[in-house]
């Protein structure tokens, strides 16, 4: 569950279906699929085998399988931290929306309101702050009660609940009089709307929506049993990410076009579009789906904290308390340069996403295809299909796309 909780997050409810809207619908999906399976996946099952082989931090993974690479293991805790910091913010948005619903405030919303709603949000200091604020500090009071009374009951309780939300959601999206038209635009490929950058963001869009490249599966995985099965975890939680995913496609996709609305609306969809169109379905319903959103994001924010925590604990020596209380103070620094400057907040997005992610990732291929005994990755994955996807086509699809996105 707490994998599970780490990869399903914003990245499905937030930016999956807006990554959808842009790049044209259901061809996107198709390859946004078949990247989990061959590439994503694969890497996963990387960063699982380091984590239950070396039972200690990314940097001290690193250190042990490969010595003369141990640094990147302090470019995944980097980019762990920085995600944590910006992704603070979308978290906090999410917490400002909430109170909102709750208090009513998306009642006959129009869309001209919702803008200025949003725009008001970004652009108050103090309110996009503090917000920020309460998001990271609800991550840090589950990550400071440590790895099973805190992580593993919030997964445990969060993620069946989140699950029940969107589902609800989508059954009420999908029964909107022209929602046949959003299922169609997610189930009828236009391969004709494909083209290099679109294949690159379905394969970004995969790597961040199972958290790969920051060491949090690695990090959760170091606190596997010896029993535990590798493959079938890995499995499981890339099954049930794309399938939340696909939901929640299904839950926003339908609503956005029963209500006339461009799907290509970018980043804003989920804070600016879907207030408005839930808006008329009562008050229970925006309450329901900011509060998804909220858990969602708090489920992969605890994954980032903890793998800078668990570096500082394992590394430095440091208490767990004092840990999570150094790095709250740390992100909310950047955190706060990021609510108040929109350039830091899309520097940070990018450089994590395009380079510190993709370093790591290729790192983790790297070690487990090429360093580490072969009959030892076949042990934990079991089928040599898997070992080659590991060992070839992993590293050179992260080439790949890494060139893509920053050409």
């Amino acid at each position: 569950m707490a994998m599970a909780g780490s990869a399903v997050g914003l990245g499905n409810i937030w930016r999956f279906p807006y990554m959808v809207g842009e790049h044209g619908g259901a061809a996107f999906v198709i390859v946004y699929i078949a990247c989990c399976l061959l590439v994503s996946l694969p890497i996963f099952f990387s960063e699982s085998i380091i984590g239950k082989t070396t039972r200690t931090d990314t940097f001290g993974a690193l250190e042990f399988l490969a010595p003369k690479a141990k640094n990147v293991g302090y470019v995944a805790i980097l980019a762990s931290f920085i995600i944590l910091s910006f992704y603070s913010v979308v978290g906090g948005w999410s917490f400002n929306y909430l109170i909102r619903s709750l208090g009513g405030s998306f009642n006959g919303l129009g869309m001209e309101q919702a803008r200025e709603v949003f725009a008001g949000v970004g652009s108050s200091p103090v309110e996009s702050v503090s917000c920020m604020l309460v998001f990271l500090g609800l991550t840090a009071m589950i990550v400071v009660a440590g790895v099973d009374k805190g992580i593993g009951r919030f997964s445990k309780i969060s993620i069946p609940v989140l699950f029940v939300m969107v589902v609800l959601i989508a059954w009420v999206s999908l029964r909107l009089p022209g929602a046949g038209k959003g299922v169609e635009y997610l189930v009828k490929p236009d391969f004709s709307k494909l083209d290099a950058p679109a294949i690159a963001a379905a394969l970004g869009q995969s790597f961040f929506s199972l958290s790969l490249g920051v060491g949090s599966i690695l990090t959760y995985s170091s606190y596997m049993k010896e029993e535990d099965n590798v493959l079938q975890a890995g499995a499981w939680t890339a099954l049930f990410d794309t399938l939340f995913a696909i939901i929640a496609g299904f839950a926003i996709m339908p609503a956005v076009f029963a209500a006339g609305i461009e799907p290509a609306a970018g980043p804003s969809l989920v804070f600016e579009t879907l207030p408005v169109i839930f808006s008329r379905m009562g008050v229970v319903l925006p309450i329901i789906f900011f509060l998804a959103i909220l858990i969602a994001a708090l489920s992969s924010s605890i994954s980032m904290l903890e793998v800078v925590v668990a570096w500082l604990v394992d590394q430095k020596g440091m208490r767990r308390s004092y840990a999570v209380l150094a790095v709250f103070a740390a992100a909310a620094a950047l955190g706060s340069a990021c609510a108040v400057v929109p350039r830091v907040f899309s520097s940070c997005d990018f450089f994590s996403s395009n380079v510190l992610m993709m370093i790591g990732a290729l790192a983790f291929a790297l070690i487990v295809g090429w360093k580490m005994p072969r009959e030892e990755v076949l042990r934990h994955v079991r089928f040599e299909f898997v070992y080659s996807l590991i060992r070839y086509v992993a590293p050179i699809m992260i080439v790949a796309i890494a060139v893509t996105n920053l050409l």
